[in-house]
């Protein structure tokens, strides 16, 4: 169900194209402080409520990041991994060209799941204008997503808050659900640090080893053998499994709505860092920090790719942008979280406060 409220939803429009089967929906939660951002995600499951929780989550975390732009998703209704090349760009076109009507004066798109830089540059030619999305290819102009910069913020995020939760990252043991751009970089980043890596999980199982996975090879893994579950030496579970493992660290990274009620009695975890979007609701988010448990929101955590757009948008370098994700994420962070710790609120009671406050102050100064 779609709730309205004082800041949205401004738009809602589904798009629909028998010819090429392209069936798409977008949705504009606010523009108050700029035209609305978030990617575009390509799933069999995509609905209009998902795709607006996510565009909601996207009016917090730009507030949060204080960039310019409001909030906004998009999703298209679609297996990718049933789709020829040329069928996908079909309907990637096709989508760009329906909603040229907000794009991009009202929505700036950029990719999201099963959505990559080729997408994105699908979508832009078919748009006529290279401002309609970020996630370019370089040959464009772009910053792709590929450059890591919203696990390279979860990382950020993450080692900010390990002392919040009493940990050392440096011997923390880590475990990540989801291994593709956001999980493969943050993990990559965390035992850079010196955390140790004992779960991953991806679309097809987990693979768990308390003595630790070496990272270079499970990449290596994943790339030449489809799946992390390949990886050896390891134990092989199912992918909500990833739930149950014993670590002092969970990063989300994939899938929406990963952790249920009914899971809450089973972490383990004394750290919960939201590298994906939306993996539970905030009520069971609430009743795991009543077990005890820090969770770093996902407005929070991941908002590293869209400061990463914000760079592409304005003309700025790779350079830049990895210092602006640092800078943003770890202030916001530890702003967030001294202010929780502080009040005795929840870490998403805070942060929602001071995007709210953003929001409110710009809506006041446009009347």
């Amino acid at each position: 169900m779609i709730n309205f409220d004082e800041f949205g939803p401004e738009k809602i429009i589904e798009v629909y194209n028998p010819k090429v089967g392209m069936r798409g929906f977008v949705v504009i939660d606010n523009t108050a402080l700029g035209p609305g951002k978030g990617g575009i995600r390509m799933t069999p499951t995509v609905t209009s409520e998902e795709v607006f929780r996510l565009a909601r989550a996207m009016t917090w975390k730009n507030a949060l990041a204080d960039i310019p732009f409001g909030g906004a998703k998009s999703g298209i209704v679609a297996d990718s991994r049933q789709l020829t090349p040329k069928h996908k760009q079909a309907i990637v076109e096709a989508f760009s060209k329906a909603i040229k009507v907000v794009v991009p004066d009202q929505y700036v798109a950029a990719p999201d799941m099963n959505m990559a830089e080729i997408e994105m540059e699908w979508f832009a030619k078919a748009n006529g204008s290279k401002q309609s999305t970020t996630g370019k290819p370089s040959s464009m102009g772009g910053l792709p997503h590929e450059l890591g910069s919203t696990g390279f913020g979860v990382f950020h995020a993450t080692k900010v808050a390990a002392p919040f939760a009493g940990l050392d990252l440096k011997n923390a043991t880590v475990a990540i659900e989801g291994f593709g751009n956001v999980g493969y970089f943050a993990a990559k980043h965390l035992t850079e640090h010196g955390a140790k890596l004992i779960a991953v999980s991806d679309s097809r199982g987990t693979i768990h080893n308390s003595e630790g996975l070496d990272f270079k090879k499970l990449a290596k893994t994943k790339k030449e053998k489809g799946s992390v579950i390949h990886y050896k030496p390891g134990n092989k579970d199912c992918c909500e499994d990833i739930l149950a493992i014993k670590a002092d660290i969970l990063i989300t990274a994939a899938v929406p709505d990963l952790i249920k009620v009914s899971d809450v009695r089973r972490l383990k975890f004394k750290l919960i860092v939201e590298g994906s979007n939306i993996p539970m609701t905030p009520g069971t988010e609430e009743l795991i920090r009543e077990k005890g448990i820090l969770v770093v929101p996902d407005f929070v955590a991941n908002v590293g790719g869209v400061i990463s757009s914000y760079v592409e948008y304005k003309g700025g370098t790779e350079k830049e942008m990895f210092k602006l994700v640092e800078n943003k994420i770890t202030n916001n962070t530890k702003i967030v979280l001294e202010t929780a710790k502080k009040r005795k609120i929840s870490p998403r009671q805070s942060a929602l406060a001071i995007a709210k406050k953003r929001i409110r102050e710009k809506c006041k100064v446009c009347k």
